[in-house]
């Protein structure tokens, strides 16, 4: 069996992976997006099928206010003691000289929950990770944010304190077991036991270009840790930029019950037009490629030699693009279908921002059979924006939906968007104009950085008074087009084209400060605070491969 990477395609960044018998669950941030955390789950590591995202009330999640690229980083999933650990932060805020990093725990009997309410663990970093020693003792490490350090490198090391599960807290003193290597910027810990010493995965060199993973091992819990002479285990900053996956980092590590084991990790796959050959003084690889699809997850076969720091079964430390799989039987599972309606609730590739309060945004029942957003706050907003959306999951698609709107005025508007962030969007928009007339525009807000100037692309198009009108989008690659239609009536191209490669991790201020990746789906907007609403009969999304 041949495994192609990505294995979860789209936005899926910072894998956490476990076993529990014959079932392997990897976890995945979700940032700003709620419910919080993704699960897939497999039986061949090949086949991958999103089961649940577990942070789904305000007593274990609430990111109103939280900032784009915010929100939940890098969870962790454990099994022990007859369930699942789930540890993750809230991140509140992320720039500038302090960060805001709550950490929590969740646990539940089984993966489908229940999910108990979040424990608060700490805020002294980011990248909470829980280890299992075998004493049955618990360890929680963290990167430590030090604020006071100048410069770039704010990073001060890995630490670890013991989790008291009877009392539900931390004790003990915090130790600082590992400050990484000249690469810088060490993050991502996890710990596993083997052959009588620790070992301590890390992630180095920043979520960009320049990501590794290094690994370190101690005969003690406490170290010293001594860096594998490799330095890193894996990682894509040397190669050419024509290699498809790039900014390998964040790892994990699984074994099977076949006794092979496998290191997931997360990568990103820039625009074959932007993989440009870098040439010329002050020409760097962030200012050119682009990576719409955000950090996907990957998975590498591992050879781990008792007594050996793992190296790749390939060998080298650049991410293979195909490897061979388990040795296991193989596990097809559904595919998603492209049309999807709501008769039966919001499908569950879709997410929406921020807030707990769903029902302030969407119902799937005031409109038998339709989704019914009502307009909240203005597009960006970090507290009540009504977006419901799925990730693009291909370099090229075409989405389509279905909008019933009778717009009260030019304050009230709703449609299909492409959106990363309050700063990088495109929005295919039913509204009225200053006499109250019915018209189709676009807002586009091309990675505009700070400033978040929005474009108006087209003159309003004239609609009907009433109706239906069927949005659509195609993007191909770095370029989308919006097309309209009424009714059955045949689809008219808007007329305009798009950078699509603005919707990208790297576009704007650079992949070392946005963490998601692009989504398409459907909104409604009020800015009068009426929370006047729009129906949306269906939606369809369909990846073009090849």
């Amino acid at each position: 069996m041949k495994i192609s990477n990505p294995i979860l395609p789209g936005f899926n960044p910072d894998p956490s992976i476990v076993r529990v018998g014959d079932d392997y669950y990897i976890a995945t941030s979700t940032f700003e997006w709620y419910p919080g955390v993704q699960i897939h789950h497999s039986r061949d590591l090949k086949n991958w099928r999103l089961v649940t995202r577990p942070l789904t009330r305000a007593a274990q999640l609430d990111m109103r206010g939280d900032p784009d690229s915010g929100g939940v980083w890098a969870p962790c999933l454990s099994h022990a003691d007859g369930q699942f650990w789930l540890i993750y932060t809230d991140m509140k805020r992320r720039d500038g000289a302090w960060k805001d990093s709550h950490n929590y725990l969740v646990t539940a009997p089984t993966i489908d929950g229940p999910w108990s309410d979040r424990i608060t663990l700490n805020s002294s970093g980011f990248d909470p990770s829980l280890f299992h020693d075998a004493d049955g003792r618990k360890w929680l490490l963290n990167m430590i944010w030090n604020h006071n350090k100048q410069g770039g490198d704010r990073f001060g090391g890995i630490v670890i304190q013991e989790y008291d599960v009877a009392a539900q807290r931390l004790v003990g003193e915090v130790r600082n077991i590992y400050r990484g290597t000249d690469h810088k910027l060490v993050e991502g810990p996890h710990l596993y036991r083997r052959d009588g010493w620790y070992y301590l995965l890390t992630a180095e060199g920043g979520t960009g270009y320049d990501h590794a993973v290094t690994m370190a091992r101690s005969r003690d819990l406490f170290g010293p840790y001594e860096t594998d002479p490799a330095k890193h285990v894996l990682t894509a900053k040397d190669t050419a930029p024509d290699h498809l996956l790039q900014r390998a980092g964040h790892a994990d590590i699984v074994e099977t019950q076949t006794g092979e084991h496998f290191m997931v990790h997360l990568c990103s796959r820039p625009l074959p037009e932007t993989r440009t050959e870098l040439t010329g003084a002050g020409i760097h690889a962030d200012d050119v490629r682009r990576s719409p699809l955000g950090r996907e997850t990957a998975i590498q076969r591992l050879v781990w030699e008792d007594g050996a720091f793992p190296r790749l079964a390939h060998g080298g430390v650049a991410p293979a693009v195909e490897i061979d799989g388990p040795d296991l039987p193989e596990a097809p599972v559904e595919t998603i279908p492209p049309h999807r309606t709501f008769e039966d609730g919001l499908p569950p590739e879709f997410q929406w921002l921020r807030t707990p309060e769903h029902a302030r945004l969407f119902s799937t029942t005031e409109r038998p059979g339709a989704l019914r957003i009502f307009g909240r706050e203005s597009p960006g907003s970090q507290f009540e924006h009504a977006l419901v959306a799925r990730r693009q999951d291909a370099l090229a698609f075409a989405a389509e939906t279905e909008i019933a709107l009778t717009p009260g005025d030019y304050q009230h508007f709703a449609g299909l968007i492409a959106w990363y962030g309050r700063n990088k969007f495109h929005y295919l928009a039913v509204t009225a104009d200053e006499d109250g007339a019915r018209v189709l525009t676009i807002y586009s807000c091309a990675a505009d950085w700070p400033d978040a100037r929005i474009d108006y692309p087209i003159a309003p198009v004239p609609l009907p008074g009433i109706g239906p009108v069927r949005l659509g989008c195609d993007v191909d690659g770095p370029t989308l087009r919006f097309r309209y239609a009424l009714g059955d009536g045949d689809w008219t191209d808007a007329g305009v084209t798009l950078d699509q490669s603005a919707i990208s991790d790297e576009a704007g201020n650079g992949p070392g400060n946005n963490f998601t990746g692009a989504f398409v789906g459907i909104c409604a907007h009020d800015t009068s605070g009426r929370g006047r609403y729009a129906d949306f009969l269906s939606f369809t999304y369909e990846a073009r491969h090849g």
